[in-house]
């Protein structure tokens, strides 16, 4: 009994963790931290890299549309509501599936939900896309036509990536035993 000790300390934590819980300034076990959180084969895939393209192109769209008057037509209300609202959409499921919510989140059926959600954007950018092309030629005598016609161009593209994205979430559904029906017949 005389070699069992005093004091014994049942902590699970690094050296690292504890300075920064008690107010050190260790930013090393910060980072170590973040970057064990961080999916980093996930920057890696088609599916991020097309994400990457959706948030600049889409960026890029509505930056040109909200340089020049659109409020002068209706239709642009429309184009600049998509493609805003799925942009930052867009930005938010990327971090999430970056910082690894999907293996956290584990109810959400997430390779449905992506496929959805891309399935969705992409036709609501389809029509936002010919809403812009249909809409160029009002400001064709303007100095914004350039950023009218620049934007149905990025719009265009940004309806290809999700298409594109969509197309590589139907691949990652099926994959993932989409079917319950296939994947419980034995063979």
């Amino acid at each position: 009994m005389a070699d069992f000790p005093s004091k014994v300390t049942t902590e699970t934590s690094s050296p690292n963790s504890q300075g920064s819980q008690q107010g050190g300034n260790s930013l090393r076990g910060l980072t170590a931290n973040v970057t064990i959180m961080m999916d980093m084969s996930f920057i890696r895939s088609i599916p991020a890299i097309l994400m990457i393209a959706e948030i600049i192109l889409g960026l890029l769209q509505w930056a040109l549309i909200a340089s020049a008057p659109y409020t002068l037509l209706p239709a642009y209300g429309w184009v600049m509501f998509v493609a805003v609202t799925l942009w930052i959409l867009t930005t938010i499921l990327f971090f999430m599936i970056l910082f690894s919510a999907p293996q956290k989140l584990t109810a959400v059926p997430w390779p449905l939900t992506v496929m959805a959600y891309n399935g969705i954007a992409t036709v609501l950018y389809l029509t936002a896309f010919l809403a812009n092309a249909a809409s160029v030629h009002p400001f064709i005598h303007t100095y914004f036509y350039g950023h009218m016609a620049a934007a149905a161009f990025f719009g265009a593209l940004v309806t290809l990536a999700y298409g594109a994205s969509a197309f590589f979430s139907y691949l990652d559904w099926r994959g993932d035993g989409g079917n319950a029906a296939t994947s419980t017949v034995p063979t």
